[in-house]
This record gives structure tokens, C-alpha cells and sequence, in this order.
């Protein structure tokens, strides 16, 4: 009982290198949204803060299908869950076809409205099905590894968002062929990811944060209330908190990116989106160093540090000092890599049979996205750079969350 826990079993290597890609997959189209915000800017004419609504149509659908997800994984199961994630993914996709042939932003949001909840559900099925592909003490790793190939989709969404989209669009541009073309490709591979899945055999599981009861738990190490009800687990709340104001910061910080090269850094459209994908870069590097470090630090811990680390590039960002500004504006992706999943798995820690339905409201805190850039956007519209003092707020909750918050509480 003493030996360290493996990072998972030989039985679910298959099964986790399938879960991972859909890590990828929601990355790559969650960054791209980003660079949508520019191009229609450009090409329908939208001001800063109207392309805001793009992430309030994204993030919006977590708020409106992480609950719904989370009982159709609890009734169904994790593989059902993730084919209908899929179907929705691709639906989404597809749709950008007749939104790009009525050149209206109004259709465009609908559709990434869909996108959006096949992300959601993506989202709720996939983490606990991560971190059930193993003993509980490895799943802060194995959730941090594959949110890293997520990281890994953030770099490839930039750069195919300004190859085929900023490219090919000039200020004044009204094409929007190309978005019909990439987002159709885009469903294309979705659709086969879905016919793999549906061909996968999935081993038996044994979800230690589902099975566990007061009889195993020494086993496992864990302990549990089974007489708690959900909302009575405190850092389950915490978690939700502080997911909220992750998202938050996140939605405002990449939305702005591009803008921010531009208004500031006096780059082209095409070059600010080029730079993105090492700014996502960073955060793929950031999540593989975090699941490294997690071996010797507490995730805790490690979360408060890079909260406080993103709060003080903020503060440089702020003051548009050039190159300085903007290789700290690249930092607070790294800072920012870990946070997502780690404030998952220590919201989801020692909750028993509440763990699928808590995974859906950790999902819904997400929404914290759909609004920030809205509020960032209005300062934008006059001062990009001062617009990142905003998130600062966000990473002050997030680090009292991995300093005192996170603690689970037996009674």
C-alpha cells in the first residue's frame, strides 16, 4: 500500500491516448474563436467589443449544457458521452457553411453557440474519464498530460486561423470562403474521431472517485462523507469559484492577444496571429512542465504560485512597454497552463458517487469566459493594454483557492 502509485495501468493506455486527443481537438477550435475575433472585426465590420460576443456564444453554452452533459454521463456513460460531444462538435462546425453564405454574425454565433456545447460536454465527459484511467493519486498527472496536448491544439488553432483566415483577408476584405473551408475540413476530422470511438472497447473501470466507499478507502488512500450532499463539499464550491474566474481570465487575455500585437506592438494582422501560436506555445510548455514539477510539488501549491505569477505579468502588460509588455502578455500563458486542470481535480478529489455531477458544474464555471471579454472589450475599444489589469482580480481568487480553499473537510 506504500509503493507510488503508477501514472495509469497498461489496460487504459489505448483508452487514454483517445481521451487525450479530444483534449487536443476542443484546444485547437477554443483558440481559433480567438482568431475569429479579429478576422470579423475586419470582414463584418464588428468593433472590439461586439467580437466579444463571439466567447459569450462559446462560453455561454457551457453555462446551458454542462448540467444537461452531466446526467446523460451519469445515465449513459463515459464513450456515449463523448460520441454525443462529438456530434455536436461537428454540427457546429458544419453550420459555419450557410452563416458564411448570409455573411451574418448573428448565424455565426449560433453556430459556435453548438460548437460550444459539444465543447461543454466534451469537457464534463472527458476529465473525470481522465482521471478515472488510474488511482485517484495520479489524477491531478494524467489530467495535467493531456490538458498539455490541449495546449498543443491552442498553438495549431492560431496558426491555422491566420493562414487560411487573416492571410487571406485584407482590413476592408468581405470573403468568408475561407472560413467555410477551414471549419468544414475541421468536421471532416471530427467525424472520424467519432467513428473511432465508436468502434473503441473501453476497459471495465473502476473510477476511484466513484466507487470509493468507507470500507476501501485506506486502500486507496482517500477518505470520503458519503452523508454530505454535493454542495456541502466546500472545495467543490471553492472549485466551481475559482474555475469561474480561471475561464474568466483566460477568455479576456486570448481574445485580445491579437489586438493587442496590432494596437500596440504595430504588427499586421497576419504576424499578430503568427505570434499567437507561440504565446500557446507557451502554455503546452507550461503544462508539461507543471505535470513534471507536480511529482515533488503539492498541485496546491504550485497553482498558488503561477496564480501570483500571472497577476504580476499582468501589471506589466498593462504598461505597454514594448517588448517587455509583450513577452510578459506570453508568460501569463505559462503561469496560466496549469490552472484549468488542476482546479479541476481538486474540485473533483474524495466525492464519491457526486463526482460526475460535480464535474458538470466545474464544466459550467466556464462561463466565467463568456463574459470578461465583453468587460475587457469596453476598455479595449479605447486602450487595449489597460484592459489586462482586469484579470488580476480573477488570479487573486484563484491563488486564495491553492492556498487555503482547496482543502478537502471530512466533516
Amino acid at each position: 500500500m506504500t509503493n507510488k502509485p503508477a501514472f495509469t495501468e497498461k489496460k487504459f493506455i489505448v483508452t487514454f491516448v483517445f481521451v487525450t486527443s479530444l483534449f487536443l481537438m476542443w484546444g485547437l477550435l477554443h483558440s481559433m474563436s480567438d482568431v475569429l475575433n479579429k478576422h470579423f472585426q475586419n470582414v463584418l465590420s464588428v468593433s472590439k467589443s461586439q467580437s466579444g460576443l463571439i466567447q459569450l456564444s462559446v462560453f455561454g453554452a457551457y453555462f446551458i449544457m454542462s448540467i444537461p452533459a452531466g446526467y446523460f454521463l451519469k445515465k449513459f456513460g463515459y464513450k456515449p458521452g463523448v460520441i454525443l460531444g462529438l456530434i455536436l462538435f461537428a454540427t457546429g462546425t458544419f453550420l459555419f457553411v450557410p452563416a458564411a453564405n448570409a455573411a451574418s454574425f448573428n448565424f455565426f454565433r449560433i453556430a459556435l453557440f453548438i460548437l460550444g456545447c459539444g465543447m461543454a460536454t466534451l469537457e464534463t465527459v472527458a476529465h473525470p474519464f481522465a482521471a478515472s484511467l488510474g488511482d485517484q493519486r495520479t489524477s491531478d498527472q494524467r489530467i495535467n498530460f493531456s490538458q498539455s496536448f490541449n495546449a498543443v491544439g491552442t498553438i495549431i488553432g492560431p496558426a491555422l486561423g491566420s493562414y487560411f483566415l487573416l492571410r487571406t483577408a485584407g482590413e476592408h476584405s468581405t470573403d468568408l470562403a475561407s472560413v467555410k473551408s477551414l471549419y468544414v475540413g475541421i468536421g471532416c476530422v471530427i467525424v472520424c474521431i467519432a467513428i473511432a470511438f465508436l468502434f473503441l472497447k473501453v476497459p471495465v473501470l473502476t473510477d476511484h472517485h466513484v466507487a470509493v466507499s468507507e470500507t476501501n478507502a485506506d486502500a486507496i488512500n482517500v477518505n470520503v462523507a458519503p452523508t454530505k450532499k454535493l454542495y456541502e463539499h466546500k472545495h467543490f464550491v471553492w472549485a466551481v469559484v475559482a474555475q469561474f474566474f480561471n475561464v474568466a481570465a483566460q477568455g479576456g487575455t486570448w481574445a485580445y492577444f491579437i489586438n493587442y500585437g496590432h494596437d500596440v506592438m504595430g504588427f499586421s494582422n497576419e504576424t499578430a496571429g503568427g505570434y499567437m501560436s507561440v504565446f500557446m506555445a507557451m502554455m503546452a510548455a507550461g503544462r508539461f512542465a507543471g505535470t513534471y514539477l507536480m511529482r515533488f510539488v503539492a498541485p496546491n501549491k504550485l497553482l498558488a504560485a503561477f496564480a501570483s505569477g500571472s497577476a504580476v505579468m499582468c501589471v506589466i502588460v498593462a504598461q505597454g512597454w514594448g517588448w517587455t509588455s509583450y513577452v510578459a502578455l506570453m508568460m501569463i500563458n505559462f503561469f496560466f497552463s496549469i490552472m484549468f486542470p488542476t482546479i479541476f481535480s481538486l474540485g473533483l478529489k474524495n466525492l464519491g458517487k457526486h463526482t460526475q455531477q460535480a464535474s458538470s458544474f466545474i464544466s459550467m464555471g466556464v462561463v466565467g469566459g463568456a463574459f470578461f471579454p465583453l468587460l475587457m472589450g469596453q476598455i479595449a475599444n479605447h486602450d487595449v493594454a489597460k484592459a489586462y489589469y482586469l484579470p488580476i482580480v480573477c488570479y487573486v481568487i484563484i491563488f486564495l483557492f491553492g492556498i487555503k480553499f482547496y482543502k478537502v473537510r471530512f466533516q
